[in-house]
């Protein structure tokens, strides 16, 4: 290895670093790793070139000051928790679901995370773009393998939907609320949006996309969305962490998808009841089949949503753009 050539930094380290909370000997590091101390300073400088502020302490050791605000993998892997760590990141990309559908077609694995800082072309669902500057929100695509029947799969972004919701109560300690069938709003205002997309040859499904755009700490919104939107910063006020934020999301995800293909949705159905936001509001659903009004009932066991269209009747709504008649309430 030339000299001027540093390591690629051991997560592992970091990690480390982080769970002691104090200054850890060179020697100590140098054991864990199975090399020598030199070695281990070529990766405490590696660290500090991407961003890491690392102090030196004299006869105690090195201290994990500080970590960028990045979510590469070297930053994600001491805070993920479930089986899906394998992260594929980008300063910058056109769309995290294209790269995510490029890796399912060439046979990634289940679970794999496309993460990137800046979107030039996100996208959300009906074509829509979704608003992606660089380095202060969340643009992920999760890829995922579900051996489920094809009319299942709608369910997956419900699932998705909880698991962002359970984050964001958890970050901010607010009550979010979903809106059917892939918003997540804070305040009646949408701070995250969910993307399922799928490929299937025939009957069977070969890989679902479940991509999720999360406003994290933008403050300034477009003229277009500036009273429809909002970010978890500017409800609670303070800096989101971003890495603690996406471990945490992966990790309700990757535990509710798991209940799904176990169990389905219907197990699920009365916690997503208990965020919706749509529950007894009067609503118009855009559907394939036309435009049905009504107040909404809640969701079947399979997801769809019910509604009284006032003749005492029940109408099944499977998919369909929804806008709310009367407020949310909120």
């Amino acid at each position: 290895m030339p000299r001027t050539q540093r390591p690629v930094p051991d997560p592992r380290l970091v990690g480390w670093l982080r769970e002691a909370g104090r200054p850890v000997s060179g020697e100590e590091l140098a054991r864990r790793l199975g090399c020598s101390r030199a070695a281990v300073w070529k990766h405490i400088a590696a660290l500090r070139a991407q961003g890491f502020t690392i102090g030196a302490h004299h006869a105690r050791g090195y201290s994990l000051d500080a970590t960028p605000d990045r979510l590469d993998p070297v930053t994600l892997a001491p805070l993920l928790r479930g089986r899906w760590r394998t992260i594929d990141w980008h300063a910058e990309i056109d769309s995290t679901q294209r790269r995510a559908r490029e890796l399912g077609r060439a046979g990634a694995e289940e679970g794999t995370v496309v993460v990137a800082e800046a979107q030039s072309a996100g996208r959300g669902r009906l074509g829509r773009s979704w608003h992606s500057p660089p380095g202060l929100n969340l643009y992920c695509s999760i890829l995922l393998r579900p051996p489920v029947a094809l009319a299942e799969v709608p369910q997956i972004a419900l699932v998705a939907g909880l698991a962002v919701a359970e984050a964001v109560e958890v970050t901010t300690g607010l009550g979010p609320r979903l809106k059917w069938p892939n918003d997540v709003l804070l305040g009646g205002r949408k701070t995250a949006g969910i993307l399922t997309e799928l490929e299937a040859e025939e009957e069977r499904v070969q890989l679902v996309i479940a991509g999720i755009g999360v406003n994290l700490n933008l403050e300034t919104f477009p003229d277009e969305l500036a009273d429809k939107a909002t970010s978890l910063r500017r409800a609670v006020g303070r800096p989101i962490d971003r890495g603690a934020f996406l471990a945490g999301l992966l990790a309700a995800f990757e535990a509710r998808y798991e209940r799904f293909l176990a169990s389905g949705f219907a197990p699920m159905r009365a916690e997503w009841e208990s965020y919706a936001a749509l529950t007894g509001r009067t609503v118009r659903v855009a559907a394939p089949q036309g435009e049905v009004a009504g107040r909404v009932l809640g969701l079947d066991d399979d997801g769809a949503l019910r509604l009284d269209p006032g003749d005492g009747g029940v109408v099944r709504v499977v998919a369909g753009e929804v806008s709310v008649v009367d407020g949310y309430g909120e």
